[in-house]
């Protein structure tokens, strides 16, 4: 078996207030997966990708990316391989230009030059907003934001993109742009979602957090197939749905 991407064991969280956030979950997620992960408002989803990249770092149990144990001293390296795409793009876009924000992290990396110029070229590329180079991203629309961001992500090389509630607020051409982005992408993905027919369309598997648990993880038809599963952790797919 190959050393998981992202390796999560026993991993549990409290935060300051006394609330329990994450209890002994574990996740493994191997290279080239597009893996979704589900769970109502409130479940520990933002919780526990904030530790993935050492935002939050864990009270019990361990992470690893890649082989990496996450520690106060490899926080850096782990950030580095582990790119969030928010759900939000204007938390991500602030700079004059869409080039310059892409530019952004490998210039923070030391990157200069014809190398900076190839790095953010591809990434641009690879998300189809070449021609947005010179924009700046507040004049972008919603969806072109979006792919700004993630190619501002994609631009790091990391080893996995953590994408949260990626089709929010967007219309259905931008959706469908966005797909045809992600099943592109040369990179093992966690996206975080509420849709689950989205999950469905991506993802070969999900992953089903609630209350803290990771409460299933298996192949997403079988998972939204089950009625009973998805009622006891308020989840449904859109009304006349059915698998």
């Amino acid at each position: 078996m190959t050393t998981p991407v992202v390796d999560v064991v026993d991993v549990s969280y409290r935060y300051p207030d006394g609330t329990v956030a994450l209890t002994a979950v574990d996740l493994h997620i191997h290279a080239g997966e597009r893996v979704a992960l589900l769970g109502p408002n409130g479940a520990g989803k933002t919780t526990l990708i904030l530790h993935l990249n050492g935002i939050l770092m864990p009270q019990s149990g361990s992470i690893s990316v890649s082989g990496i144990p996450l520690a106060q001293d490899s926080v850096m390296e782990i950030r580095r391989r582990v790119g969030i795409v928010f759900q939000d793009p204007d938390d991500q876009l602030f700079m004059p230009t869409v080039w310059d924000d892409v530019a952004f992290g490998p210039r923070n990396l030391g990157l200069d030059g014809p190398e900076l110029d190839r790095r953010v070229a591809e990434s641009l590329d690879t998300v189809a907003v070449a021609d947005l180079s010179d924009r700046s991203p507040s004049h972008l629309s919603f969806g072109q934001k979006r792919r700004a961001a993630i190619a501002g992500v994609m631009a790091m090389q990391p080893d996995i993109v953590i994408l949260d509630e990626p089709t929010a607020n967007l219309d259905p051409a931008a959706r469908r742009e966005l797909t045809a982005v992600l099943q592109s992408l040369d990179v093992t993905q966690l996206i975080v979602t509420h849709d689950l027919l989205y999950a469905l369309e991506l993802c070969e598997r999900s992953v089903i957090i609630d209350a803290g648990e990771v409460v299933a993880d298996g192949p997403t038809r079988a998972l939204l197939s089950d009625t009973d599963l998805l009622e006891a952790h308020r989840l449904g797919l859109p009304f006349g749905v059915k698998l």
